[in-house]
């Protein structure tokens, strides 16, 4: 196994002035796309070689979109989970090339679908859906032992359905290189679940793929080529590699210890709340909460951050795994006059 610890000084930076760039994706263009924030939300475009940002924003939605995750479509435009702040204020909803947004999910057995978190397409069309929790305040869930998170299935002809249920705080999820198991990370469950994925796109049952402490707050995830699973804890800063066979590898860690002891301790307190996820971190890192492999080689990490206003990156020795999006035809973003000249 090749060395995989880069040193925090040779982290560089892109981009400037981002809003909540939580989830990061990059392309084969060698742009980047984080979620944002900013006015009535979208996802911001970054050219990670001239640090330029263009913000790709919803026109004339009835309401502001907070996208916690973002997925780029076959057609250019942008699948985003929405997290709003009421039980009934969440979905997924697509962004089109042009700023206007149309709904995809927003229901799920009659009721609306509370806050959502992420969404993640297999090769079937098929698109998995989490929820981290049913509470309002969402942080009220991070809790040992709270387990009222879900998975919802998408299916290509409209049915939707829960297809995993009572999770701790599920988070990102990402399917295998051969279609057949969806991995899912459980934020305060500390915890990666692993389900089979069944011919109709259903779950089997829960099986344990790695469990955490230790100031481990699992949040982001990408595989790499060799089928090792890469983790991004919030909080402590950390990005961990999970090899098939379940040996850890630590990547990379901007820690600040006082920190993750004081969050650790109101964690099992049960009494953790917005200040002690929010509150800035010393460091160059700044709440690290997903990453994307990306660069002509699929060699350069990415990582998004709930806290900071870029997005960093530095080399791996490991390939990722090239993800469906990464060829995608960008032309009708250029045609709106996103892109970079």
């Amino acid at each position: 196994m090749p060395e995989l610890t880069p040193e925090l000084e040779t982290l560089r930076f892109h981009g400037s002035g981002l809003n909540r760039p939580e989830c990061v994706i990059a392309h084969g263009s060698g742009l980047l796309f984080a979620a944002d924030w900013t006015d009535a939300g979208g996802v911001s475009i970054i050219d990670p070689a001239t640090g330029s940002v263009t913000r790709h924003l919803a026109k004339g939605h009835p309401f502001a979109l907070k996208p916690n995750g973002i997925l780029l479509d076959d057609d250019a435009s942008f699948l985003l989970t929405h997290l709003g702040t009421t039980i009934e204020d969440g979905g997924v909803f697509r962004l089109h090339p042009d700023g206007t947004v149309s709904p995809v999910l927003t229901e799920l057995n009659g009721a609306p679908l509370p806050p959502t978190n992420f969404a993640a397409k297999d090769g079937k069309g098929r698109l998995y859906v989490t929820v981290s929790t049913r509470h309002i305040p969402r942080h009220t869930a991070a809790r040992p032992g709270m387990r009222d998170g879900f998975v919802a299935l998408l299916s290509p002809d409209g049915s939707a359905s829960i297809v995993a249920d009572k999770l701790g705080y599920t988070n990102e999820c990402i399917v295998s290189a051969d279609g057949e198991t969806l991995f899912v990370n459980e934020t305060f469950g500390r915890s990666t679940a692993a389900f089979a994925i069944a011919e109709d796109g259903t779950l089997g049952h829960y099986q344990p793929f790695a469990a955490y402490g230790d100031g481990i707050f699992p949040d982001g995830m990408a595989l790499d080529d060799e089928g090792g699973l890469w983790i991004v804890s919030i909080v402590s800063n950390t990005v961990l590699r999970v090899a098939p066979g379940g040996k850890r590898t630590l990547v990379l860690q901007n820690r600040d210890s006082a920190r993750v002891m004081e969050v650790e301790r109101a964690f099992l307190s049960g009494r953790l709340d917005r200040s002690h996820l929010d509150a800035p971190h010393r460091g160059p890192l700044h709440n690290v909460s997903s990453l994307a492999f990306g660069g002509e080689d699929l060699r350069t990490v990415y990582l998004g951050c709930l806290l900071g206003e870029s997005i960093a990156s530095f080399e791996s020795p490991i390939a990722g795994l090239r993800p469906a999006h990464y060829d995608v035809d960008l032309t009708p973003l250029s045609a709106a006059g996103l892109l970079p000249a």
